[in-house]
């Protein structure tokens, strides 16, 4: 490992570049400061949609709540504020990567992210890649990537923002915000408390039981200007949620789970000549105490901490062409009450190329190699292409082979632990059509993903259950982006919309996989009338299997919700606003996990505050 990390240090020592100009231009994505610049630098032939913060507002401050209304990405929730895990293009949850400024934050237990457990408060931007990113992002990236990423400019002032919610359940939603910056240096700071005692009704008899929760969160981010083309960036991240589980019946026990995450980053930039070098070295901890009787004080745990040191290195000697390395190493310690103390190392290369030979086309490519004792690491490439034919049509294709490594549950868990696991790999194809005419855009995208060696949990002899490389899915699908955007009246008009179809089987049954919809449909309006503003959400998920047989007497029915808002801005310059939101709005009774009962009509108040 020390060998691997000091090799990384070398290289950014003596590779250097200038700023660079982009190659392409990106659906979506503004020009903007970012720790992840390989989003939008190797991304061609991907679709990638971003989510402002003005829509995050409009939901509720978890992130899994923001996705599901902006993308087409299905959420699983066991009830408002409990586990959220992501079906992206009909994979599963740990087929999701999530990144944090680049850095893979997924679970090293499961593998996954918990989507409710991460607060939008901290978080500048969130955009979402569809398709496989395992050459740049690693591990998990098959069905897509989820990217948070906070933004460091200069020479902006002093900037803050308060945020205060209040809604049914006693629910309360508190962000404070701080940027700060000079011609050399910028700091940003952000904290977050979510909470709600979350006793809502069920649609039949009884309510919520111990479903009460809260989230703090702190964010800060630091950024100085050693030099014209040499930063120094910092970035931290910590969050603290404790939530009690409900219970699907009274006579249950009731039960708690524990969340602790620090996340740390450091990066050094610096260019000269045709080179760009950026050195990250990332401190993650994560850990977890599950009280399965909250009349004891025992408890079951886990922890892992994981050292990441980084090179991204970039030429820019040739005309139109670019040229890009990333070098990484992986360490990470883990221990639990099913698990015994292990470590693992992961040294990874990736090479990556974009050329535009044309204003209207550019294309790339990229492979890339994992080095590690735990388990045989395939080789990974990538590539992707766009010609725009005219101004009204464009064409994109991609391709790639992706995978997944076993987690520390699936290698470690004592007793079951499989430590001759082969990684998940996939190879995926779309191609995507993207149609531009005065303010409306369209974009359809059509799918198909092989993956193998899915790993499966299967009871053996003695009760036990042990991890093996069982299951072959074939996902495929159609996604459609649209948007519109006209001056109506006195007043601007915007709309979008997000239609996914995903068929996702197991090629050994032919069934479609539990919790994965064939059809999600999401829809928003808003309407600015002087200082007033008008949404209007809406969310359909189709029906889900809740066996792997596809029995039909076990299904969760098809819903729709709608959600409506208004606001007006008030103050000398409209930097303050007071709003009120009602959720489920015609009361839908329903449910995304089998018998888990989310939340009928709600109501909430909120004011901003910008100064």
């Amino acid at each position: 490992m020390k060998k691997s990390i000091l090799y990384l240090l070398f290289l950014s020592l003596f590779h250097w570049t200038p700023s660079f100009a982009q190659l392409d231009s990106i659906n979506y994505l503004e020009e903007v400061f970012l720790s992840d610049v390989k989003l939008r630098e190797f991304s061609t032939g991907q679709t990638l949609i971003k989510i402002d913060d003005s829509v995050t507002k409009l939901s509720r401050p978890a992130l899994g709540e923001v996705l599901q209304f902006n993308s087409p990405i299905y959420f699983k929730q066991n009830g408002l504020g409990m586990v959220s895990s992501p079906s992206f293009r009909g994979t599963t949850a740990s087929q999701t990567a999530v990144l944090w400024n680049g850095i893979n934050i997924n679970s090293q237990f499961n593998g996954q992210t918990d989507f409710n457990i991460i607060n939008t408060a901290g978080v500048d931007e969130v955009a979402l890649r569809g398709g496989g990113g395992s050459v740049i992002y690693g591990t998990g990236a098959i069905g897509g990537t989820v990217h948070l990423n906070n933004r460091l400019k200069f020479n902006q002032g002093f900037k803050n923002e308060i945020f205060l919610q209040y809604g049914s359940y006693n629910s309360l939603d508190a962000r404070y915000s701080l940027e700060a910056s000079g011609e050399v240096w910028s700091l940003s700071v952000a904290g977050a408390r979510n909470s709600s005692d979350n006793d809502y009704d069920y649609p039949e008899k009884g309510e919520n039981l111990n479903g009460q929760f809260y989230n703090n969160s702190l964010d800060v981010g630091l950024a100085y200007k050693i030099a014209p083309k040499n930063y120094l960036r910092a970035f931290s991240s910590f969050s603290h949620a404790d939530r009690h589980f409900s219970l699907i019946r009274p006579s249950e026990t009731p039960t708690k789970y524990r969340d602790v995450n620090s996340r740390n980053l450091l990066e050094w930039e610096t260019g000269v000549s045709k080179f760009k070098s950026t050195t990250k070295i990332a401190f993650l901890d994560e850990s977890y105490r599950y009280y399965e009787n909250l009349s004891s004080k025992r408890f079951s745990f886990g922890e892992a901490e994981t050292f990441i040191a980084r090179n991204d290195l970039e030429y820019f000697g040739f005309k139109n062409l670019q040229l890009a390395s990333v070098l990484s190493n992986t360490h990470t310690a883990g221990e639990g009450s099913g698990i015994d103390d292990n470590s693992r190392n992961i040294f990874s290369a990736a090479f990556l190329l974009k050329h535009q030979p044309a204003q209207e086309f550019s294309y790339e490519a990229g492979l890339r190699k994992e080095l590690t004792n735990n388990y045989e690491s395939p080789l990974l490439f990538s590539a992707g292409a766009k010609y725009r034919f005219s101004s009204f049509y464009s064409l994109k294709l991609n391709a790639s082979k992706n995978f997944r490594i076993p987690t520390y549950n699936d290698l470690y868990w004592n007793p079951g632990g499989n430590t001759s696991l082969r990684p998940e790999t996939s190879l995926q194809a779309e191609i995507g059509n993207s149609f531009r005419w005065q303010n409306l855009g369209l974009d359809l995208t059509a799918y198909y993903i092989d993956i193998q060696d899915m790993i499966r949990w299967l009871p053996e002899s003695g009760g036990n259950w042990r991890p093996h490389n069982e299951d072959e899915v074939r996902s495929y699908g159609l996604e459609a982006l649209l948007g519109w955007e006209k001056k109506v009246g006195s007043g601007l008009l915007n709309l979008k919309g997000i239609y996914a179809y995903t068929a996702s089987e197991n090629q050994k049954t032919g069934k479609q996989l539990i919790y994965v919809p064939y059809h999600k449909a999401t829809a928003a309006a808003g309407y600015t009338y002087g200082r007033w503003n008008f949404d209007y959400q809406f969310l359909f998920n189709g029906e889900v299997f809740t066996r792997s047989d596809n029995d039909p007497k076990y299904n969760l029915k098809a819903y729709t919700i709608s959600n409506l808002s208004t606001s007006y801005a008030f103050g000398r310059e409209g930097s303050y606003r007071l709003g009120a939101r009602v959720r489920n709005l015609f009361d839908e009774a329903y449910q995304n996990v089998e018998d888990r009962w989310m939340p009928g009509v709600n109501f909430n108040i909120y004011l901003n505050l910008n100064f």
